[in-house]
């Protein structure tokens, strides 16, 4: 059964504060790295979880609702980004791509549970297009994790 407006606004919510926090989180590794190539992949995934929101949002209109304006800080500790802040401090680029994969997980998971849900059509295109580049960011960053621990061996 297909979920009512309401379900399917609370999902989209979920869904926008994971994107709000990988937004912010890209955002603030991207200020606290050195090396200009991750700066270059932490703006980039900052813009496209900025994108992502946007359409999330819209879709949350599309249903009547009001979309979520940010995310709690207790929330920020479940969607993985909260150590974030204190591997910027050390200026350690590993320990940042770390933090930024811990996120990810946890969007992965977000995602993946928001797809299992009886979702309109029209939002699970949405769903599953995003949760594709969210895979992609995850799968990307822990590559660069795993590669800049094995240069330092």
């Amino acid at each position: 059964m297909t979920l009512t407006n309401s379900e399917v606004i609370s999902t989209l919510d979920g869904l926008i504060e994971t994107c709000r926090d990988g937004e912010i989180g890209y955002r603030d590794a991207a200020e606290g790295v050195v090396t200009a190539h991750l700066k270059d992949v932490f703006h980039q995934y900052s813009m496209q979880r900025t994108r992502d929101i946007s359409d999330l949002q819209n879709e949350v209109r599309n249903f009547g609702g009001e979309p979520q304006k940010g995310g709690s800080l207790a929330g920020a500790v479940h969607r993985g980004w909260l150590n974030l802040k204190a591997a910027i401090t050390g200026k350690d680029e590993e320990t940042i791509l770390a933090e930024c994969e811990r996120g990810e997980d946890v969007a992965v998971k977000t995602y993946e549970d928001a797809l299992k849900k009886d979702l309109p059509a029209s939002v699970h295109g949405i769903v599953e297009y995003q949760f594709t580049g969210v895979k992609e960011a995850h799968n990307r960053i822990r590559t660069l994790r795993d590669e800049m621990k094995n240069n330092k061996k």
